[in-house]
């Protein structure tokens, strides 16, 4: 096997990544999850790697996270987002596309139903109601997700998301 080559370019301080998410639906809920030492919760993903598509990078990193194979639908947004993590300023390109889990994968409406370590990272997932409230108050960037979330584009929009930290 050759060694993986994520997508990413580091000048410090400042790196760019080629990040690919998806959002996952279950009776009214979207899964999310997190590094179970930060605050925030984003959409599951990851980083893409050289040779592969975006939607292959999805499934990729579903199979490596949930233990599942997830069905890839449409395209909802291309972003381009600018934000500050880690005392570090970030240019990320991301795909996000909605996707179908298998109902053999967990579902509980409140409690963490996954966890993994992946890395140096412990992760933890969880459904979350697919409702602006919901989304605003558990602290999803990049937060227009949260404003679109109960409306979802019908065909892919290019957006342009700075979090309004950076020093550019």
């Amino acid at each position: 096997m050759s060694k993986r080559r994520m997508i990413n370019i580091d000048v410090p301080p400042r790196r760019f990544n080629f990040r690919i998410a998806g959002l996952g639906f279950r009776d009214g809920h979207v899964l999310v999850h997190r590094a179970t030492h930060e605050e925030f919760w984003t959409f599951p993903g990851g980083r893409a790697e050289i040779g592969e598509t975006s939607v292959e990078t999805l499934k990729r990193e579903m199979i490596e996270e949930l233990g599942v194979e997830v069905s890839v639908g449409r395209m909802l947004w291309t972003v381009e987002n600018f934000f500050r993590y880690e005392d570090r300023d970030y240019h990320e390109i991301g795909f996000y596309y909605l996707m179908e889990i298998p109902e053999s994968f967990p579902f509980h409406p409140i409690d963490v139903v996954h966890r993994l370590k992946d890395g140096k990272n412990d992760l933890e997932f969880k459904w979350v109601k697919a409702s602006k409230a919901a989304l605003t108050e558990l602290d999803i960037p990049p937060y227009f997700i949260a404003e679109q979330i109960e409306d979802l584009p019908q065909t892919p929009a290019h957006i342009i998301w700075d979090d309004g930290n950076l020093d550019r």
